[in-house]
């Protein structure tokens, strides 16, 4: 300890004697100028005066204790002053720093570089008046350090290297820090591996911290993970320094430095023939030491079994899937054999693994074919068959299926779709036509054969188009725009070209004639199936009545010859000079009548007769309902009587008019003596009579009537008779007709009345009434 304050107290001084031969010599920044201003004459002069502190630096050790404040230096200047006294400011002025009247530093209590590692003062010297004498001056108190604090790391470290990576490869650096001055001894750190961590495959550089590998064998399958301990020291690592430790965890990543290798040397599998293609068969298991993204295996199957099988990687396994490429046939072939070899890019040659010259890669594959029942199996994928139309064909081709397997079971073909023209033998398969085809119609057929077998009933099914072959069975149609000959054509003048269509698929070379030469026409056929109308002999004349038309065969020169007649309308026509028509007299153009057209007619004609027939079974069902409302039993009518005074429905009276309809009510009415009279629903509503009731044998109606009749002449309070509203019924069953008065004119009649004496006592009143003379009547009242 004696020997550093020695030391410390060397340095002091020569830094104090540097300071001064400075201050004297060169005028630094440890002593600066001061301003003062001089009057000459009447303008002020600045002139700058030298400063006289003679040093600015002043050093404290840390840490170091003060129980009574110590002197750390003096503050000095040029200027000789007897008496002088100091002021400081600044940073931890008059507290932790104090200065005496000589200019000494003292130090009240101890300090921590790492807390603060400088203190900045200014400081003032006054002479014995208080008069300042140097004005202030920047010091500065720098805080010594000492070896207090150890390296701090961060944490635990982690680092990852490939496998077998070279010598040098850096892993990981790591970093300590140290609160002591870096520039000192006390913050200089040096790194090194502990020997409780792995030493044999790392290094670390002392300075920089950086962890490298110091060998090329690194495996993972054999080691995939290192601990190293770290140490950190300061004082540049010397005995004396302080220390400390961290682990670093290395993991080793892997490579793809291991081969792949076959689990087996023999794969038995079994695979039934109807197996699907690309589909899986069974799978070959492979043993690799890398990780599973490092495996990457390539499968190869030699010869003519690479056409049969292949073998695609599984995931997530990545081992051998072997897949159907094409089908199997179990009468064929009933088993393989063959050889896989695994192969794999190993990216990493230089230093291999042990397990390359031991590894399995090639395996045998032995596959037993299993059989299955079969459907059908037709001899073609699809079958194509022509047929000529308009003909029966009995023979138009067969369809042939077979079964595939050893059994040969019997197989029956049939037709799916309905309405197929087309038979096919169930045994043999030939196909045939139920009927005529017709090209026109429909020019293929296509449908579906099933094939099935029995008894299992296995089914396949087969596309077949049938081809309709055209014949010549079309005959040719006049194609012709419309003709017109002009009052001015003379002979030979060309009036219209004749033109013809087939339907049939042969090629058609039509030729035209008339049918008649008695006609004032003529046709040039130029044999390339058009022709040319004339006119044989002109003019014409729009007052001619008769139209012009002609009849034209067209033969369509095909095998067989088909020939049409159609007649052609021709009109007549007063044309420009340009023959362009300008008056035309009306005439028919009549061609052939197609069979459509035909069935048309005959359907409109159809409907007329139907819509006749409804008519007249309609008039008759509304006959008949008149005639059995005529006969119906009972019509019922009211008489309505209506009180003159008003008063609503309860001043109405009404009255059942069906008595007097019905001839069931009375036998008087009838002339049946023989039956007795029905009882009358009626419910009659009357005033108080003032006679007796007439006697028996009168029906409700006459009663009523006579009790109206009564009133009428003798009860004074009663209504004039003329009042009496009466509705009379000219009903069917009515043998006396109509009674009402409504028809009868005012003024006398002529007719005779005695018929109603044959009427029966009822109407024997009544007869009395109109068989009298009109001046008797009306004496008698």
């Amino acid at each position: 300890m004696m020997a550093w304050l020695q030391l410390w107290t060397m340095g002091l001084m020569a830094i104090m004697s540097v300071s001064l031969a400075a201050a004297g010599d060169s005028g630094l920044p440890a002593v600066e100028g001061s301003v003062e201003i001089v009057k000459k004459e009447s303008h002020p002069v600045l002139i700058r005066q030298k400063r006289h502190w003679i040093w600015n630096f002043l050093y404290v050790e840390e840490e170091k204790p003060a129980p009574t404040a110590y002197k750390i230096g003096q503050l000095q200047s040029s200027q000789k002053v007897e008496a002088k006294s100091f002021k400081i400011e600044g940073e931890g002025a008059n507290t932790i720093f104090t200065v005496d009247q000589k200019g000494d530093m003292f130090v009240t209590r101890s300090l921590d570089r790492e807390e603060k590692s400088a203190y900045h003062l200014t400081v003032r010297m006054y002479d014995g008046n208080n008069k300042l004498i140097e004005d202030s001056g920047e010091f500065v108190v720098h805080v010594t350090d000492l070896n207090d604090n150890i390296p701090v790391f961060p944490g635990a470290y982690n680092g990852s290297i490939t496998e077998r990576s070279t010598i040098g490869t850096k892993v990981v650096e790591v970093r300590a820090t140290d609160a002591d001055d870096p520039t000192t001894a006390n913050g200089e750190l040096r790194y090194s591996l502990t020997p409780h961590g792995e030493l044999s495959a790392f290094e670390i550089d002392s300075i920089t911290g950086v962890i490298s590998c110091k060998i090329n064998t690194l495996d993972r399958e054999t080691k995939s993970q290192f601990v190293v301990v770290v140490k950190a020291q300061d004082m540049r690592g010397m005995a004396s320094g302080s220390t400390s430790t961290t682990s670093v965890t290395i993991s080793i990543a892997d490579t793809n430095d291991n081969i792949a290798s076959f689990t087996r040397k023999t794969y038995e599998l079994q695979v039934p023939e109807d197996h699907k293609l690309n589909e899986k068969i069974g799978t070959l298991e492979l043993e690799d030491r890398d990780q599973i993204q490092n495996k990457e295996p390539t499968f190869i199957i030699p010869n003519e079994n690479s056409k049969v099988f292949s073998i695609e990687l599984s995931s997530p396994n990545k081992d051998g899937n072997l897949m159907l490429k094409q089908a199997l046939d179990y009468e064929t072939t009933s088993s393989y054999t063959f050889t896989v070899q695994v192969r794999e890019n190993l990216r990493n040659l230089r230093f291999p693994a042990d397990n390359m010259v031991s590894a399995v890669t090639t395996a045998q594959v032995n596959i037993k074919v299993l059989d299955v029942d079969e459907p059908p199996l037709f001899s073609l994928p699809i079958y194509t068959f022509t047929a000529v139309e308009e003909r029966i064909v009995s023979n138009i081709g067969t369809v042939t299926a077979r079964d595939p397997d050893k059994a040969n079971k019997s197989i029956r073909y049939s037709i799916l779709d309905k309405d197929c023209p087309i038979s096919i033998n169930q045994f043999t398969g030939q196909l045939a036509t139920l009927r005529m085809l017709d090209r026109e119609m429909e020019a293929t057929h296509m449908f579906q054969v099933k094939a099935q077998e029995e008894p299992s009933g296995l089914e396949s099914f087969v596309k077949v188009n049938i081809i309709v072959q055209d014949v010549n069975d079309n005959k040719p149609e006049l194609t012709v725009d419309e003709i017109f000959v002009c009052e001015n054509d003379l002979t030979d003048t060309v009036i219209g070209t004749l033109r013809a269509s087939d339907k049939d698929d042969q090629p058609a070379s039509f030729s035209f004639s008339l049918a008649s030469e008695s006609s004032n026409f003529s046709i040039k056929d130029y044999g390339n199936s058009t022709a040319d109308f004339t006119v044989k002999q002109g003019p014409f004349s729009l007052d001619d009545p008769k139209d012009y038309s002609v009849d034209v065969r067209i033969s369509d020169g095909g095998q067989p010859v088909q020939t049409s007649i159609t007649k052609l309308a021709i009109k007549s026509c007063r044309c420009d000079a340009r023959r362009i028509p300008t008056q035309c007299k009306a005439g028919a153009r009549r061609m052939g009548v197609s069979v459509h057209a035909l069935i048309a007619i005959l359907l409109c004609i159809l409907t007329i007769l139907v819509i006749v027939i409804l008519f007249v079974m309609r008039k008759r069902y509304q006959k008949d309902s008149l005639a059995s409302l005529k006969n119906s039993g009972e019509i019922h009518e009211q008489l309505v009587t209506y009180d003159e005074e008003g008063g609503g429905e309860m001043d109405t009276n009404g009255y059942d008019v069906s008595i007097l309809s019905s001839a069931c009510h009375d036998g008087s009415l009838l002339r049946h003596p023989d039956r007795h009279p029905h009882p009358s629903l009626y419910a009659m509503v009357q005033k108080p009579p003032h006679h007796a009731q007439p006697t028996a044998c009168k029906g409700d109606m006459a009663v009523m009537i006579e009790v109206k009749k009564d009133e009428a002449d003798h009860d004074r309070d009663g209504f004039p008779y003329d009042t009496l509203h009466i509705y009379g019924y000219e009903g069917p069953e009515s043998l006396a007709g109509s009674l009402s008065s409504l028809g009868s004119s005012s003024t006398g009649s002529n007719l005779d009345y005695d018929f109603l004496n044959d009427w029966g006592p009822r109407f024997r009143t009544l007869a009395e009434l109109y068989g009298v003379d009109a001046p008797d009547y009306y004496h008698q009242y």
